[in-house]
């Protein structure tokens, strides 16, 4: 089969098409998907940097968002057969979604929304795992919850979805960052109640808007440098959860608060084989009835075609950027 992948961490220019042999049957609880469609993730370019290939394999193939069709299933799947139109994010240590098959077990796969094509359901697993872990598992937010949700990058893919979920989900009033007019305007098309710079001064922005606190901050990038303006706006007894990777946080200046301070990564499930991995498959099934309610929208900014190194090339320079908004897209 036609795959993208490396053998050693680098830079974007270490991809290349490679042929891979077809992958074996499926086994136990796995499911074997061709793929249709993919997208780009953060954790894409991290793993390309840090990581070389898997143990007992010549090669890497990255990918972590994927839309396609059931093909063949292990003897053990309860919810899945062949046919099936399905989405995922999969695991973080088995190879990857930038392949023609590949596969995944059913604890990590939602079917696909209805009324979707491929690209856009491949905007929504990775994004919409971790966004819906960080409202609900890390922020202990339920239905009920009130008070104010600071959504730190809301034009990301992850605050993309984030915020949609908080708007339908929860009574948060939504406050999201954004710095350039096209980021201000899809936030708001997102569903954000207000839109404030994380490149001025937060804490005046938001007693602008007569808060003195807010009850819960989801910090998506720049943590480090935004941790002491979160010391200050957070309300006392509050919650801030991470899902970034910064040089230094000191978690000490919120101790008076009695602060909840928390990582979110949506691959820690799968990653120690927790005794609840396959929430992310009822995540992804409650996600994908909300997308065919039409209370969720897909996050697709942009999309591109045709599986090859040279364009992942291009796409991982691109998120490397650092200025994408929503999701980028590759439709095979």
């Amino acid at each position: 089969m036609k795959a993208v992948g490396y053998k050693a961490p680098g830079a974007p220019d270490i991809l290349q098409d490679i042929e891979l042999p077809d992958p074996e049957a499926p086994e136990g609880r796995d499911l074997l998907v061709r793929v249709k469609a993919v997208s780009i993730n953060p954790v894409d370019t991290k793993i390309r940097h840090r990581a070389g290939a898997l143990e007992g394999d010549d090669w890497r193939v990255l990918g972590w968002d994927a839309a396609g069709i059931v093909e063949a299933v292990g003897p053990d799947v309860s919810h899945f057969r062949p046919g099936d139109r399905v989405f995922y994010a999969g695991a973080l240590m088995r190879q990857g979604s930038n392949a023609e098959q590949q596969l995944v077990e059913e604890t990590l796969v939602g079917h696909m929304p209805e009324g979707l094509d491929w690209g856009q359901a491949a905007s929504l697993p990775l994004t919409a795992v971790t966004a819906w872990e960080m409202l609900f598992d890390r922020l202990s937010v339920t239905h009920l919850t009130s008070g104010a949700l600071l959504v730190v990058g809301g034009a990301g893919g992850i605050g993309s979805i984030l915020i949609q979920i908080a708007r339908k989900l929860t009574g948060l009033t939504i406050i999201a960052t954004a710095s350039r007019p096209e980021t201000r305007e899809w936030v708001e098309k997102m569903g954000a109640h207000h839109v404030i710079d994380h490149r001025g001064d937060m804490a005046a922005q938001i007693r602008a808007l007569g808060l003195e606190h807010v009850s819960h901050i989801a910090s998506l990038t720049a943590s480090d440098q935004h941790q002491k303006t979160y010391e200050e706006i957070l309300a006392p007894q509050g919650h801030l959860s991470l899902i970034d990777d910064p040089a230094h946080f000191d978690i000490m200046g919120f101790k008076r608060k009695s602060a909840v301070i928390s990582w979110e990564f949506m691959f820690t499930r799968s990653l120690f084989a927790t005794p609840d991995k396959a929430r992310q498959h009822d995540i992804l099934e409650q996600v994908s009835s909300l997308v065919q309610a039409g209370d969720l929208v897909p996050t697709e900014h942009r999309r591109v075609t045709g599986l090859s190194a040279e364009t992942l090339m291009a796409l991982h320079r691109d998120s490397e950027a650092g200025t994408s908004i929503g999701k980028t897209v590759l439709v095979f």
